[in-house]
């Protein structure tokens, strides 16, 4: 008998706490809730890129960041490596969020190898990790769409990583004091104190929003 007084208490605590600990979750953003400004609407998509397993990869209802490799993979490895313990981790279990990464084409077997040495450096579940290859052309356009003050190298690269919408926007920071005129386009992830002290938030501030859209739909429905 007490063990099913015990069992039922249990229950309550959890159904009790839990909300509260989802609050406290997304609460820790510096925008409470405030929605996280775009930026440039409509970038280009990238429905038509080859990716690593035959996938369609598309922006469209996900919530992506989406990272610059190209040719520089060498280089990157670090950043991916912050990315997945900083970010990735924290957020893969959300369905709707996924990582799109763009490598030149002719990089797969390189991107195989790196995916295996990614999941035993941190041990979590790859499945949101999506690797896109196109040619410079394909490349250039996608970046010059996102309409940004940053640079692709020589070799196809960036540090900088971009939140991009369910709708194909690029969400980011209209008052960043760090940044020129307040506008953060991107996030360096070469810093893990650039990515802890602002792209850790800006992904929980996105996150809520849409959830809270959605509760908000659901609710209108049942009335």
């Amino acid at each position: 008998m007490k063990i099913e007084h015990l069992k039922k208490y249990l229950v309550l605590g959890i159904l009790f706490v839990f909300p509260i600990v989802v609050y406290l979750f997304f609460a820790t953003g510096v925008n409470n809730f405030a929605k996280l400004p775009v930026l440039t609407k409509s970038i280009d998509t990238v429905d038509n890129w080859k990716s690593l397993n035959g996938e369609n990869i598309k922006f469209n209802n996900q919530i992506s960041v989406l990272c610059f490799w190209g040719d520089d993979i060498e280089l990157r490895k670090s950043d991916g490596f912050n990315l997945n313990q900083k970010i990735y981790k924290r957020f893969y279990e959300f369905k709707d969020f996924q990582f799109v990464v763009v490598v030149s084409e002719g990089n797969q077997e390189l991107i195989e190898k790196y995916k295996i040495e990614l999941s035993q450096g941190v041990g979590t579940n790859l499945v949101n990790w999506k690797f896109i290859f196109g040619n410079e052309i394909q490349i250039k356009n996608l970046f010059n769409s996102l309409n940004s003050s940053d640079n692709l190298s020589e070799l196809y690269s960036s540090s900088k990583v971009y939140i991009i919408d369910k709708e194909g926007n690029l969400r980011g920071r209209d008052d960043d004091e760090d940044n020129l005129n307040g506008r953060m386009f991107g996030y360096n992830s070469s810093s893990v104190a650039e990515i802890n002290n602002k792209m850790v938030d800006d992904v929980k501030v996105i996150l809520a929003e849409y959830r809270l859209a959605l509760k908000k739909n659901n609710s209108f429905r049942i009335k």
